[in-house]
């Protein structure tokens, strides 16, 4: 047997970029750098957002690798990651856990010199969160994987609004919480696609513990408590009509496609491409509105009661889906079950209840 020609073999370089997921880390920032422009009322400077990028990339990149190394064991069950460079035997273990953890360190280092410690520690919360609370103990355990780990995933709006503000305000959260409630159906209409990989791998994702139709219904009801999160940051945020032109559309036709998914499993993909979209224009559009200087739309009120009526409503619905029986993992308590559905209830409603007192009196 001879070896293979420099070709027909991926260089090293090519094999540890793709260990970081490079995809994935373009989604993230794409929720980063916005947050940035929003947070100065236009342009954040040119070196901040470099050190955002790069920051923000090299923590991302480490926890998709740390992630991999955790998941070695599953991840060469399933077809979709089989070709990964850890089950391929291209990176050992112990290489791909320094590589991540390298660029962990790094990436706090690049946003707590290059911005601030805020900014720093934001981004060790969610590389922390996405390894231990999504990875090791939600991810094979609870049909809320992906709502509550997913959390780590809407961190970067955070990061983006703290490094040029080194602070926090309700705006970056009703950011995050878009995110936040954005992630569930996205990935749920993913793993449709996916539904015997994730049970050959006895990952608790939703289809795989409940079947089709309840998971459907919970992409629908998300998908309009997403909707809903997003009107609220038009009055929050002082956006304009370039912000609600876009937002406003495109999360109306989220809902749209989420419930023409019903009896049609095929729309799950579409629907699971569109959702990029949604969330890279919703992101973008704040920016440009940024940009632009455009007056805020006024309307404080009537933005805030339209979309608590639909988070509200979607609620109601994720409630109604999650208390039927057979909703829970295997091994998941109806106690631990009710908490971590409480707790994404909890948090929607604070986020609706500070955005009605934010309001001017």
């Amino acid at each position: 047997m001879t070896d293979a020609s420099p070709a027909e073999a991926p260089s090293t370089v090519r094999t540890y970029l793709e260990l970081t997921k490079p995809r994935i880390i373009e989604l993230l920032l794409v929720t980063t750098i916005p947050a940035m422009f929003v947070a100065a009322n236009g342009w954040p400077g040119f070196g901040l957002i470099l050190v955002a990028l790069a920051g923000g990339a090299l923590s991302a990149g480490g926890a998709n690798v740390i992630n991999q190394v955790y998941d070695a064991d599953i991840d060469v069950l399933m077809a979709r990651t089989s070709r990964r460079p850890l089950p391929t035997d291209r990176v050992s273990l112990n290489a791909a856990a320094w590589f991540g953890a390298i660029l962990g360190v790094a990436g706090f280092l690049v946003l707590t010199i290059g911005a601030n410690l805020l900014t720093g520690v934001l981004s060790a919360v969610a590389f922390i969160g996405y390894l231990i609370v999504y990875t090791m103990l939600l991810k094979r355990s609870t049909t809320q994987n992906i709502v509550l780990g997913g959390a780590a995933g809407a961190v970067p709006a955070l990061i983006g609004w703290a490094a040029y503000t080194d602070s926090l305000s309700l705006t970056p959260w009703i950011m995050f919480a878009i995110i936040f409630f954005w992630t569930p159906p996205h990935i749920w209409a993913l793993s449709l696609k996916y539904e015997d990989d994730y049970r050959a791998a006895s990952i608790p994702m939703l289809p795989v513990v409940v079947g089709e139709a309840p998971t459907l219904a919970n992409i629908l009801w998300y998908s309009v408590v997403t909707a809903g999160i997003t009107l609220l940051l038009i009055p929050v945020g002082d956006l304009g009509w370039i912000f609600a032109g876009v937002a406003i559309p495109l999360s109306g036709r989220s809902v749209v496609l989420a419930a023409r998914l019903k009896g049609n499993r095929g729309r799950a993909i579409p629907y699971f491409l569109f959702t990029n979209l949604v969330l890279a224009g919703v992101f973008l559009a704040m920016m440009i509105d940024r940009l632009a200087d455009t007056p805020p739309i006024g309307g404080g009120q009537a933005w805030v009661v339209a979309g608590a009526a639909l988070v509200v409503v979607g609620l109601a619905g994720v409630v109604f889906v999650e208390s039927r029986s057979g909703m829970r993992a295997t091994g998941v308590s109806v106690a631990r079950h009710t908490i971590e559905i409480t707790i994404t209830v909890a948090f929607a409603l604070t986020i609706v209840t500070l955005a009605w007192r934010s309001l001017p009196t």
